[in-house]
């Protein structure tokens, strides 16, 4: 993915997604503004795929030090949720504990003006293994979680854990790590339901133009902390 950067280079941002109809999105969005080294790694679905791969991309050189942000679709669980909402994860739950997300409301503001008219939605992003049906559906919604997905969690749990063995520092802040999805499946608008493919070209649409979003976010963490 490249060789080490000089002192003093800004780290890169890597985002990572499951699905390569998510990584086509990505990929073909406006890359103004983007940063010097950026990538978008396609991971396979599901929790363990999504471990492993990021920590291979973090592993090579000059990626040890890089921003992560795990993107991609989501099924929203809160009702009125529609696709093509987008979902900030304040932090994300999975079965290795949670992880806080950086930036959250610089997030929120970068996509408001990135993605004028869409809905954005701020709290906990839980993670599964497989994907969420019905009544499921609720039980994780009465936990506090607004959205599922099932690489988020391992992803950013990856992010920070990678950091911390290869000696670079601990905390939950060290590494800048951040999950922003779109909704693809909401309680009103199961995937199996007519309509499905309108829902899909809408996420679709609205995952392309995330990025200028993300390099905002990436920016903002080269300026010096107060």
């Amino acid at each position: 993915m490249g060789r080490e950067p000089g002192p003093g280079a800004p780290p890169p941002l890597l985002i990572a997604c499951a699905l390569g109809i998510e990584q086509l999105a990505l990929r073909s969005g406006d890359r103004a503004g983007a940063p010097g080294r950026f990538t978008v790694l396609r991971t396979g679905m599901g929790p363990d795929r999504a471990r492993r791969e990021v920590s291979r991309a973090l592993g090579e050189e000059g990626w040890r030090d890089a921003a992560v942000i795990a993107s991609g679709f989501c099924a929203g669980l809160a009702p009125g949720m529609h696709p093509g909402d987008l979902i900030v994860a304040d932090e994300t739950r999975g079965p290795d504990g949670t992880t806080p997300g950086t930036g959250t409301e610089l997030l929120v503001k970068a996509l408001v003006r990135a993605v004028p008219g869409r809905a954005v939605h701020t709290g906990p992003l839980t993670g599964s293994d497989h994907v969420v049906r019905g009544p499921e559906r609720a039980a994780l919604r009465a936990t506090g979680a607004i959205a599922v997905d099932m690489e988020s969690a391992a992803t950013l749990r990856t992010a920070v854990s990678a950091r911390t063995a290869a000696g670079l520092g601990g905390g939950p802040d060290i590494r800048p790590v951040a999950a922003v999805r779109v909704v693809v499946d909401a309680p009103e608008h199961e995937l199996v339901r007519i309509g499905t493919v309108r829902g899909g070209i809408s996420a679709f649409r609205v995952l392309r133009a995330v990025l200028p979003a993300f390099f905002e976010w990436h920016r903002s963490l080269l300026l010096p902390r107060r």
